[in-house]
């Protein structure tokens, strides 16, 4: 028989026919030398295995033997085919036995593999036992989350009903409040108009009885008068009469005495003649004495004319005392027909107010049920997203079982053929034959080559498994793999825990398998994954559609004209924003600024004013210590130059707000003074001011006033402005500032800041000129023009390349507004802030963080912010808007309002202004040619002003508080 050498072949075993073969086919090519272990499927009852080995036309034929414990195969001979003797010759057999030695060899390494597969499969089961927990634990999760989102939306929806019951009873109690406050207004507005008519009318019949009784003292005293001075005339005129008579009586007597005399003389014989005489001389005296009394008669006479004539006088006082007693009593009714008048307006205009108060409430019912409406609507589109969501997590938690099941049966299907290849491979090097079974032959047909099993490191499959993909997974494709795929638990490497697990089963793919299956490419027809690529397209496209919008929605700021700038105003139509508050520095500011960017670009703004960048000792940003240094309480220089790029995003301009006119330093001298600066710009006591008493500077005087609170910068040292310079050059074209906000700079000239502004070129610059008004007994003084004329020489002083702030204009809205409005006119008929003489330069605003915020040093009334910004942002200047008030002071509609009545009359900085009334009622303006605003309780429009042509039509009505009509 012959012999045939095997050592070279490499078997290869299908997996078909049971496990327990006992017949094979062993051929050999000999062309690829390669041998060929075929198993039919009827072999399982055979016990002798014959293998045929074909070289040529010579065939051999192996028989193989179980061994005595049915558990090794051994080759028993080599026996060749009928053309062949079964006589070997020596070296065939020790070739044969070298074979059978490697064979046992290869059956060892085989045993050894066997137990390491076995103990990977028993790694396999725990790790399948842990996804299974996993699994059970997801479900679990999802059900609770479903039974969870299930409670909050019976929790959301019974709280909804129940905000919406108490809506309605706010409502309900809204209405009758509404309705108490009427009747109290109504009550309230009566008895005040019975009181007022009330002190009206005792004040006026006061004043008529006053007068009444004034007119009767006065006839009575000159009454009196008259009759004393009658009753005085008379009794004198009545005693001189008597005085005459008695005289005349006396006289008579004194005559017929003489007569009886001079008749007894002629009887008795004295002298007559000398009687006679007496009698003359007695009728003389008597004569004398009558003419004396007509004279004393003409004189009472006189005197009684002069008292008639007083008497007469007298009655026309009466006379016109009484007119005016009618006079009164007919301004009286007059007056009482116009406070009944006026009550009878009053009362309309409470029935209106209630009226009006009525149809707010109405609205403000209508909008709340309306807003109610679109909350239950957005909350049941919430709802029903979070269903969608749950249902697409449910979809997609079942797509991923499926996939893991799929996984798992082609794992086990995998292991399956590796166990049986395992068999196979072991029955084949076991080749003995167990005792009492019978021997049939098994053919093989083998091509020639080395044996090599397939579970050895050769196999690519193997290969596979092991080492994982042949190429590195894109990052991409990690993220949305890790998003998609479950997270699978980490491997156990404790195999004591492994084998201890309560349930093995060899249908278990190996780990390297089960990670690489996680690992995979998804598939293009996956419902989850065309689910977020649909999703990821979709939000490009919003994306892309919301910046569309916003270019379009800012085009109208960025006209060619208006992107036109010049010195200190920018383009003209500038509308700054103050982008902080004194408080801003607690929060990282920038990352909260920094995605207002569209709102204010939509606002109508056009520059945002930051806060002080630098390091400084106070978190606010004023006490600058190390220039270069940006990483400050509001953020990091990284976080400031994105929100700047975020800003320049939007076209809105970045302003800086830089301290120039002192730094605080690091280090101290000898004399333990706080003069030496640290960092970047390394300056010493030569560049402090030497007439600042606290830091014992060297340099020259200042050019302004002293701070006190930190060294004092001498600009007037070369290298101190080549190092600012060169500073702000920085901050413009590494960090992205477009412009400056320049602190206190009452400090030092504005000739340096000139040739600050000219080195670096900024778009925008404003000074803070912060000056005192005149008062007078407490009492703002109308005329301002000593503190405007201050703010107009610093800005001269710079070659108006800057602007300032109009403190001017600030301080005297304060009293303006309160009924003052004439306060807002000059003599010559212009404003009376800065904007009124140098309007380009001019910069409005209402409070900053230094007068209100949390400071409050010098607060614009709350009650009058409306009115206060509808002066600025319809007069010419640039007008700042304040972070609280547009944010927190709920004045954001109102403000845009504003700014879109400036946008579409096209008001710039150098817009003219011609003032129609300013009184204690109101205040009426023309700007430009295209606007026209009304401040207070005036009662006025268009239509009334005869200077005043062309078509207007009403754009904002706040009632008493303003009033703006555009030119149509």
């Amino acid at each position: 028989m012959a012999i045939a050498t095997c050592a070279d072949a490499t078997l290869w075993c299908p997996s078909r026919g049971s496990l327990n073969f006992r017949k094979c086919w062993l051929q050999i090519s000999p062309v690829c030398r390669r041998w060929q272990l075929k198993a039919p499927r009827n072999f399982s009852d055979r016990k002798r295995k014959n293998v045929s080995i074909n070289e040529g036309f010579r065939a051999f034929s192996i028989r193989v033997r179980a061994g005595p414990d049915k558990s090794d195969d051994t080759f028993e001979e080599i026996v060749g085919d009928g053309d062949h003797s079964s006589q070997g010759n020596g070296g065939e057999l020790a070739r044969s036995t070298i074979a059978l030695s490697e064979a046992r060899s290869n059956q060892e390494a085989t045993g050894k593999e066997r137990d390491e597969l076995l103990e990977e499969l028993a790694q396999s089961q725990a790790k399948l036992q842990e996804y299974a927990d996993m699994i059970k634990h997801d479900k679990e999760l999802a059900v609770a989350e479903l039974e969870a989102a299930e409670s909050l939306f019976n929790h959301k929806l019974q709280e909804s009903i129940e905000d919406k019951v108490a809506l309605e009873s706010k409502l309900v109690l809204a209405k009758q409040d509404a309705i108490e406050l009427a009747v109290q207004v109504e009550k309230l507005a009566e008895l005040a108009f019975q009181q007022a008519t009330s002190h009206i009318l005792e004040d006026a019949w006061l004043r008529v009885s006053a007068a009444e009784t004034s007119a009767a003292e006065a006839a009575y005293r000159i009454e009196e008068q008259i009759r004393s001075a009658a009753e005085g005339t008379i009794s004198s005129i009545a005693d001189q009469s008597t005085d005459a008579i008695n005289k005349a009586l006396s006289a008579a007597e004194q005559a017929s005495s003489h007569a009886k005399k001079s008749v007894s003389a002629l009887s008795g014989g004295e002298n007559l003649m000398d009687e006679i005489a007496a009698l003359r001389s007695q009728n003389f005296a008597l004569q004398n004495a009558v003419s004396d009394l007509e004279s004393r008669l003409l004189i009472m006479k006189s005197e009684a004319e002069g008292f008639k004539s007083e008497l007469e006088q007298a009655l026309a006082q009466a006379k016109a005392s009484y007119l005016r007693a009618n006079a009164a009593e007919k301004a009286l009714n007059d007056l009482q027909e116009l406070t009944k008048k006026k009550s009878v307006e009053k009362e309309e205009e409470v029935r209106s107010l209630l009226e009006k108060m009525k149809e707010e409430a109405a609205e403000r019912e209508k909008a709340a049920g309306k807003a109610f409406k679109v909350e239950l609507e957005s909350f049941m589109a919430a709802v029903e997203a979070i269903k969608e969501t749950a249902r697409i997590k449910d979809q997609a938690y079942m797509r991923r079982c499926a996939a893991l099941q799929r996984s798992l049966k082609a794992s086990e299907a995998a292991s399956e053929v590796w166990r049986r290849r395992a068999e196979i491979a072991e029955s084949i090097l076991h080749g003995e034959k167990s005792p009492g079974e019978d021997e049939e032959d098994v053919d093989y047909l083998v091509n020639g080559g080395r044996i090599d099993l397939l579970t050895g490191d050769d196999s690519q499959k193997w290969k596979l498994l092991v080492e994982g993909p042949r190429r590195e997974i894109p990052e991409w494709m990690a993220r949305r793999i890790t998003t998609i795929c479950p997270r699978l638990p980490p491997r156990k490497v404790n195999m004591s825990e492994a084998l201890a697990a309560k349930s093995l089963s060899l249908n278990l793919p190996k780990p390297d398998e089960v990670w690489s299956i996680a690992q995979e490419k998804p598939k293009e027809a996956d419902m989850l994954v065309e689910h977020v690529i649909e999703k990821e397209a979709v939000e490009k496209k919003r994306k892309a559609l919301e910046r569309a919008l916003q270019r379009k929605t800012v085009q109208w700021q960025r006209t060619p004209e208006q992107t036109k700038l010049e010195p200190g105003t920018g383009t003209g139509h500038e509308i700054v924003f103050q982008g902080f508050n004194w408080e801003s520095w607690r929060r990282r500011w920038y990352l909260e600024l920094a995605p207002k960017a569209a709102d204010l670009s939509q606002s109508g703004m056009t520059a945002v004013w930051f806060p002080p960048p630098t390091e400084s000792v106070a978190p606010q940003g004023y006490m600058p210590s190390d220039l270069y240094n940006l990483n400050s309480a509001y953020g990091s220089m990284e976080e400031l130059k994105q929100c700047i790029k975020e800003m320049h995003a939007r076209d809105l301009l970045a302003l800086g707000d830089v301290v120039l006119n002192h730094r605080c330093a690091q280090k101290q001298s000898p004399n333990g003074v706080w003069n030496i600066f640290d960092g970047k710009l390394a300056w010493g006591p030569e560049a402090i001011v030497c007439d600042d008493p606290n830091f014992q500077g060297r340099g020259n005087p200042s050019t302004g006033d002293i701070f006190h609170a930190a060294p004092n910068i001498d600009h007037s040292q070369e290298f101190v402005r080549r190092d600012i310079k060169d500073w702000l050059n920085w901050l413009r074209s590494d960090i992205g500032f477009d412009g400056w906000r320049l602190d206190f700079v009452r400090g030092f000239s504005g000739g340096y800041v000139k040739e600050y502004i000219e080195s670096s070129n900024p778009a925008f610059a404003i000074g803070e000129y912060w000056d005192s008004l005149a008062y007078e007994g407490g009492n703002l003084c109308y005329n301002q023009d000593a503190h405007r004329q201050r703010i107009v020489n610093w800005i001269n002083a710079t070659g108006g390349t800057s602007s300032a702030f109009d403190v001017t204009t600030k301080g005297i809205l304060h009293s303006a507004l309160h009924n003052q409005y004439w306060r807002l006119i000059d003599p010559q008929g212009k404003p009376t802030g800065v904007m009124g003489w140098w309007p380009s330069r001019a910069v409005t605003f209402l409070e900053n963080h230094d007068t209100g915020s949390t400071q409050g040093h010098w607060p614009f009334p709350r009650d009058k912010l409306g009115q206060g910004y509808a002066y600025i942002l319809t007069h010419p200047g640039t007008p700042v808007i304040f972070y609280d008030h547009f944010y927190d002071f709920s004045l954001r509609d109102t403000i845009t309002e504003l700014i879109e009545s400036r946008r579409r009359a096209g008001i710039h900085c150098r817009s003219p202004v011609k003032i129609y009334h300013a009184n204690n009622e109101g205040y009426v303006a023309k700007v430009d040619s295209s606007l026209v605003m009304k401040i207070g309780y005036f009662d006025w429009n268009p239509s009334k002003e005869n200077n005043l042509g062309g078509t207007w039509q009403k754009f904002v009505d706040r009632g008493s508080d303003y009033q703006i009509w555009l030119r149509q």
